[in-house]
């Protein structure tokens, strides 16, 4: 039976999870509260891959108290070996009495089995509680679990009447300071970001995070079908650099790799970088979250492949004109009813700007 105390000590799970937004990739975000008695005795979240699992570290903290008591998980115990033992196990050796999960763990090695563990040992066990919360915390571990594919965010500061660029290339600034503040921490967040050659040549941005404090730097990917990259791009500094082409040019390729970039090689039939197989294949290297900031032709690449799920606008309080480079190079559509719909998700304030957060609806 699930009360209102339930959702309190879950919520307070769910924002123990987000202490570790930048961390734990290509792990999902945990948070745990173990109550006895109606109080605290434990708690604890899971800070970045290889560590403790929530679980684990709110019961040492919960000590002899996690006996008998209620345990509050963001996400269902894991019933396998990987890094750590699995968390199911714990729980059930630290004596525990009720454990409620907000959501089943996607991934197939767990899938049901820790919940269903925990209830054979004769401990009472709840799903449910603030599942949709969080799922959004997690949406890209979700994704690339139940499709193979990271969630592909993609951020777009633009006008008013939606124009990011002046028609010479000119985009710095349109929005301001705080909504680029702000467009770091979704940065952080993502376990890549990704950007084509034309913004490289034109702003050659560095797309790391440095307005907010994380423990790492996400994956840097261009998508350069020609590998025409400067080498002497500030994007290359650093490492942490993945470069997708579409040709096979072993001398462009090996001074690329000798600034320490890797270089895939994935064209599709125009002899342009085959974008869903790129996007599959971040899947495949554990990328749960892709964040996009990109110019306005791959931005449509990409909306147009099916590749994107979720748009992140930030619109400033000014205009710049029909001549003006628009959000999206997307094919001209003969009627309406061809539409890319969209379903706003959030919207407020940063500063002086409006940000919106859609999300697209399925073709």
């Amino acid at each position: 039976m699930i009360n209102a105390a339930d959702h309190e000590f879950m919520a307070r799970a769910l924002r123990l999870a987000e202490r570790g937004l930048y961390a734990t990739t290509p792990n999902p975000r945990v948070g745990c509260v173990v109550v006895r008695d109606g109080k605290v005795a434990g708690e604890g979240w899971h800070e970045r891959a290889g560590s403790p699992h929530a679980e684990v570290t709110a019961l040492q903290a919960a000590g002899e108290s996690a006996r008998g008591a209620t345990v509050y998980v963001s996400l269902e115990p894991c019933h396998h070996h990987g890094r750590t033992p699995p968390c199911d196990e714990a729980l059930i050796a630290a004596g525990v009495a009720r454990v409620v999960a907000a959501m089943r763990d996607p991934d197939p090695r767990t899938a049901g089995q820790g919940m269903e563990r925990i209830k054979q040992a004769g401990i009472e066990v709840a799903t449910g509680v603030l599942e949709n919360e969080a799922r959004e915390i997690n949406i890209g571990f979700v994704s690339r679990l139940t499709r193979g594919r990271p969630w592909v965010r993609m951020k777009i500061a633009a006008s008013l009447d939606g124009k990011t660029a002046l028609a010479n290339g000119n985009s710095r600034w349109i929005t301001g300071e705080a909504s680029r503040r702000d467009g770091h921490h979704w940065r952080a967040r993502a376990c890549a970001v990704l950007t084509g050659i034309g913004t490289v040549r034109d702003d050659d941005p560095q797309l790391t995070v440095r307005e907010v404090a994380t423990p790492r730097q996400p994956l840097r990917v261009v998508v350069d079908s020609r590998l025409e990259t400067p080498l002497t791009a500030r994007i290359l500094a650093g490492g942490g650099v993945l470069v997708a082409c579409a040709v096979e040019d072993e001398t462009k390729i090996g001074r690329l790799r000798d600034k320490g970039a890797e270089v895939i090689v994935m064209p599709n039939a125009a002899g342009k970088v085959e974008l869903p197989s790129l996007v599959q294949e971040l899947g495949r290297r554990e990328i749960n979250e892709l964040h996009v900031e990109a110019g306005y032709r791959l931005n449509g690449s990409l909306i147009s492949a099916g590749c994107v799920d979720e748009l992140l606008l930030y619109l400033a309080p000014c205009l710049l004109g029909d001549r003006a480079r628009g959000m999206a190079d997307l094919p001209e559509l003969a009627d309406l009813g061809a539409r890319y719909a969209l379903k706003i998700n959030d919207m407020r304030a940063v500063g002086d700007d409006i940000r919106v957060i859609a999300r697209l609806e399925q073709r």
